[in-house]
């Protein structure tokens, strides 16, 4: 009889834990859900013709049902996290949560909490029990944004959870197992990084088991004139404006520029000039001043690092230093500013003086 109890006592604590689990997982969920109702997902779907375009689609279409890793490369501002989400909504696990975490938007020592969780008084500050993206991510899809940027010293713990799917919180002791599909995106050259020693090279190899290369803008110059009326209904609706188009002359000067920011500085240019616009018809002239040449640009720099260095450098002088806030460079260049500042130190450049 006693022993009959015991069981039951042991039986019933189980229960209590496993419902105490998951209560702690769906308020986390909830609370990255609410998040993620904030951000806007401009367009809501992918926009261009584009013959390069369409072949990323088409294996988008052949990887989105398996369970595969996928790693998305491109330059910034091409479009990463819209393909990992178009990969999301084609997937198996489509009726749970797409969790994102930035590894460039975090200091190096809140990363690992970020992704994995920690144990109350795990470290100063940790004044209860935080669940991991990996957790809230259980049963779905973790996008891993810039893990190019991810500390060489978690690199190893992120591989052993995408080899054996488990993991303990940070300050604690318990495994924690998760079926999470990762989605991992960077504008580095990650095999370059390995020769560097930046990047584990079995990290590389897991992650790049279905590699996906987004083109450029300027290798899909046929989708720009799409784009550019989709950010203008855009903005039309959101300023109350009646936008119509661009002038002929702004739209030929779009199609002659290189778009070193891709996508992202096209959509930006197109919102500053329809603030700037007083009539139907608009001109991006007003809105980028010296940015944007009527002649063609010069050859793209020998490498990706050396374009995006240029365009960096470019744009920092054209802020005069100033990185934060509506006028700074990493609204410009549709960065987080610790991004940009991350992007500033793997590139060598010398930081600015903080701006206002």
């Amino acid at each position: 009889m006693a022993i009959n109890n015991a069981q039951q006592a042991e039986e019933l604590r189980r229960a209590l834990a496993e419902v105490e689990q998951l209560k702690n997982r769906l308020q986390a969920e909830n609370i990255y859900l609410q998040e993620e109702l904030t951000r806007t997902h401009h367009c809501g779907e992918i926009i261009g013709q584009s013959s390069a375009l369409q072949a990323v689609l088409r294996r988008v279409e052949q990887v989105a049902p398996t369970d595969a890793t996928v790693l998305i490369q491109g330059e910034t501002g091409t479009g990463k996290e819209l393909i990992a989400r178009a990969i999301h909504r084609r997937s198996r696990a489509r009726e749970r949560p797409l969790v994102k975490v930035n590894c460039a938007a975090l200091p190096a020592g809140l990363i690992e909490s970020e992704l994995f969780g920690h144990e109350r008084g795990a470290f100063t500050g940790a004044l209860a029990r935080k669940l991991g993206r990996f957790e809230v991510a259980d049963g779905g899809t973790l996008f891993l944004d810039e893990i190019g940027e991810l500390p060489l010293e978690l690199q190893a713990k992120l591989l052993h959870v995408l080899q054996e799917g488990e993991f303990e919180r940070v300050g604690g002791t318990q495994t924690i197992r998760v079926q999470v599909r990762v989605i991992a995106a960077t504008n580095r050259d990650l095999a370059a990084a390995v020769e560097g020693g930046s990047f584990r090279a079995d990290l590389f190899y897991r992650l790049n088991v279905f590699p996906l290369v987004l083109p450029p803008l300027r290798e899909r110059k046929e989708d720009i004139s799409l784009l550019v009326q989709c950010f203008l209904d855009r903005s039309a609706k959101k300023l109350g404006k009646p936008l119509q188009r661009l002038s002929d002359e702004s739209m030929a000067r779009t199609l002659r520029y290189a778009w070193p920011g891709n996508v992202r500085e096209l959509q930006n240019v197109i919102e500053r000039a329809a603030i700037l616009a007083q009539g139907p018809v608009v001109e991006i002239e007003e809105a980028l001043e010296q940015r944007l040449p009527a002649a063609d640009p010069p050859p793209p720099a020998s490498t990706l690092q050396e374009v995006e260095r240029a365009h960096i450098m470019r744009v920092l002088a054209e802020t005069h230093g100033i990185i934060e806030g509506p006028r700074g460079a990493a609204r410009i260049l549709g960065l987080h500013p610790n991004t940009l500042r991350s992007r500033l130190q793997k590139l060598g450049i010398k930081p600015p003086r903080r701006g206002p």
